[in-house]
């Protein structure tokens, strides 16, 4: 395994640690952290339903956290680490941090705007280009959310 795919799968575990948070708390299980020279600048996890807020996914959390400990609302020189492919929501969001490179776990068929349902980051209308690697411990990822949704379909059968 090369250097880089090892440092991507050690910030992906920091983010399954952060989904793993969200599902503990009853939301769907997806973490976020961002990084930038090899120090972890904001982590978080999903927390619409706690927060009564839709657009509180782990991605904009994350942002609005790094952000803030940035002292700036540009991104550059980071890396977003996902558990989930982005939404488009999350997507836009990325692109208007700056953010330099997504990393994600898992696709999103059904709504996954970096390359299931949408290339947004492919689009070279924009004037912002992220480098999106996808796949990074993909089954784990997948996992978690698939025994998240698999125990709640449990819980409202009788």
């Amino acid at each position: 395994m090369d250097a880089d795919r090892q440092v991507d799968e050690k910030w992906m575990q920091v983010a399954l640690a952060e989904a793993g948070r969200a599902g503990e708390a009853g939301e769907v299980p997806v973490g976020a952290v961002i990084v930038r020279d090899g120090a972890l600048l904001a982590s978080a996890h999903n927390s619409p339903i706690s927060a009564n807020d839709p657009t509180a996914h782990a991605e904009i959390l994350a942002i609005r956290a790094a952000a803030a400990a940035a002292g700036n609302y540009r991104l550059a020189g980071t890396t977003l680490y996902v558990t989930l492919e982005p939404c488009l929501m999350c997507a836009g969001a990325i692109l208007h941090a700056r953010i330099d490179r997504l990393v994600f776990g898992a696709a999103d068929p059904k709504g996954g705007a970096a390359v299931s349902c949408w290339r947004l980051f492919e689009d070279r209308r924009l004037n912002h280009s992220v480098a999106v690697t996808g796949g990074v411990l993909g089954e784990v990822c997948g996992e978690i959310l698939s025994g998240f949704f698999r125990e709640k379909r449990l819980i409202v059968r009788p």
